[in-house]
């Protein structure tokens, strides 16, 4: 890898799921309505995937979401009524070692059409950070995914060829709706594409590369566009860095002129605004975008994305 990624362990990186009914439109959110429908039926595992599938079927699919408004999705749990649900349904879209549960749920199944969004794509490690979550919560968890980093959505790059896999998995499933799906599908990957030139151009020229965040979430992103991530600490909103961790972040924020010290809108900013004060940096959001909630700013992927965009660029000093 040609980026420098200096991160602090931690077994799981996390921001609370929530859906806003606002961006959903015809789909419903209800797992109630998980299956049996007269449209194709299917069910994403957390907030990118579902996004993914309502943007790629359109009004032929009725997808809903395993997790639920204000759940993390990291430490999801599948209730014997989700479970049910899933087996009534004519598709599942879900991230493999991201969440147990949902992995366990979904093996167990007799699901005609199991889409993986972690085989679309190409996973890296991207340190120990992000490794634990599904080994810490599975003893089986499967060692050549054990350790890689989930968060692919957050590189444009990486989450189109996964929307590129998903298109041809739905024109399979549901050929009758192929071509709207193999339509659907270019379009969503040509607005990623004009995603990732906003990033490119927008970061390319900057009087730093590093940025420190406490969510581990962005490996991918800060790969893509020659960033470095720092990250703080773990999934505990209370948990606080050590003092010796501390002073090498102030010596770092100095060294290479850092500004800001990004937290999350749905867990604590108090370890964030703690290192902000001892090292005199400004603190702003990042957003991991696990969900979309009132407090997100947009009401979709691409709307939040800009954001981050906006956010990267004030912090980096983009010229």
């Amino acid at each position: 890898m040609n980026v420098r990624r200096r991160l602090i362990p931690t077994a799981a990186v996390t921001a609370v799921t929530a859906l806003s009914l606002g961006t959903l439109s015809a789909c419903s959110t209800d797992s109630a309505a998980a299956g049996n429908t007269d449209k194709f039926d299917v069910v994403a595992s957390f907030y990118p995937l579902q996004f993914l599938a309502q943007q790629i079927g359109g009004d032929h699919v009725n997808v809903t979401s395993l997790t639920k408004p204000g759940q993390e999705p990291h430490d999801l749990e599948i209730s014997a009524q989700q479970t049910a649900q899933l087996q009534e349904s004519d598709a599942v879209l879900y991230l493999k070692n991201l969440q147990p549960a949902v992995d366990d749920a979904v093996g167990q199944s007799g699901i005609g059409t199991k889409i993986d969004a972690a085989s679309l794509t190409t996973l890296e490690k991207h340190g120990n950070e992000v490794g634990g979550h599904a080994a810490e919560h599975d003893d089986h968890a499967d060692e050549e995914l054990a350790g890689l980093d989930p968060h692919v959505w957050l590189d444009p790059v990486r989450y189109a060829q996964v929307a590129e896999g998903v298109g041809k998995a739905f024109e399979k499933a549901d050929p009758d709706h192929a071509a709207d799906y193999k339509k659907n599908t270019a379009a969503l990957v040509k607005k990623l594409g004009a995603l990732d030139t906003r990033f490119k151009d927008g970061l390319t020229n900057t009087k730093t590369k590093v940025f420190i965040t406490t969510h581990a979430a962005f490996g991918y992103l800060a790969e893509r566009y020659g960033l470095t991530e720092e990250a703080i600490s773990g999934l505990d909103p209370e948990s606080e860095p050590s003092a010796n961790r501390v002073r090498n972040l102030e010596k770092m924020a100095k060294a290479d002129g850092v500004s800001t010290v990004f937290y999350e809108t749905l867990v604590s900013d108090k370890t964030a605004k703690t290192i902000a004060a001892d090292a005199g940096l400004k603190t702003d959001v990042l957003d991991p975008i696990e969900g979309i909630t009132s407090k997100s700013a947009g009401d979709d992927y691409f709307q939040v994305m800009d954001s981050n965009l906006k956010a990267l660029k004030t912090a980096l000093g983009a010229q």
